[in-house]
């Protein structure tokens, strides 16, 4: 019965001026749109020095404007009918970080924070907002969707080299699986009180502990300096 609703509409959302007429047209095949799942979006591979503004500027597009341009397009409707569940799918690399993933990462952190912060503004209008963030899963982003930035500095080989093999070994083997996410995603929008940020897959909850644990670390040996900055009381 799922599949007989299904109703395919190409988009590019990097083409901001088209996303209006796109969600106008979702809603005259299906009626009003109470949940969007923004999940375009791919990976750039690449250094940052290696990399172009080009690069970084498609990376974005992507990733974090298109989303946004989604997002605005279905608001108005949501907050007139106070009720929504907006699904940015973000990653384990919006929390975590890896070398040679240096763009994705500042991509899926922007997007966090914008999700974060949007889900802030529209909780009085009933609207959820939920960082969906994956860590490895069996899909194609590691494959042909991943845009590679030529490798140019050999300063970079112990870094990058392996870490560019070692991604195409994995490619098709990832531990996660992609119809598992999916029930998930069906969980997650079917909850009556959805997380702000909700992590799939073992490896993404392990690093993320990893660095919850070594910022605890941080912050405590740091803490003198970091409270030395106030006016001193009268």
């Amino acid at each position: 019965m799922l599949l007989a609703a299904l109703t395919p509409l190409a988009l590019d959302v990097t083409d901001f001026d088209a996303v209006p007429a796109a969600v106008a047209d979702a809603e005259r095949h299906l009626g009003v749109i109470d949940v969007l799942v923004n999940n375009a979006g791919y990976g750039h591979e690449g250094v940052l020095e290696e990399s172009s503004m080009d690069a970084l500027q498609r990376q974005f597009a992507a990733n974090v404007f298109g989303p946004v341009a989604m997002i605005k397009a279905v608001l108005p409707g949501m907050r007139e009918r106070r009720r929504g569940h907006i699904v940015n799918v973000t990653s384990m690399g919006g929390f975590i970080t890896m070398p040679g993933i240096t763009f994705y990462c500042g991509s899926k952190f922007a997007l966090e924070g914008i999700s974060e912060a949007l889900g802030k503004e529209l909780a009085g209008f009933g609207i959820r907002v939920t960082a969906l963030a994956p860590g490895q899963f069996r899909t194609d982003w590691a494959g042909r969707s991943m845009d590679r930035s030529p490798r140019s500095i050999a300063d970079y080989d112990a870094v990058m080299d392996p870490i560019r093999v070692a991604r195409q070994a994995k490619s098709g083997n990832q531990p996660g699986d992609p119809a598992k996410a999916a029930q998930a995603l069906l969980a997650l929008v079917g909850a009556e009180t959805p997380p702000v940020r909700l992590f799939l897959g073992d490896d993404a909850l392990g690093l993320v502990e990893q660095k919850l644990e070594t910022m605890k670390i941080e912050l405590d040996a740091w803490d003198a300096l970091s409270r030395s900055t106030s006016f001193a009381a009268d």
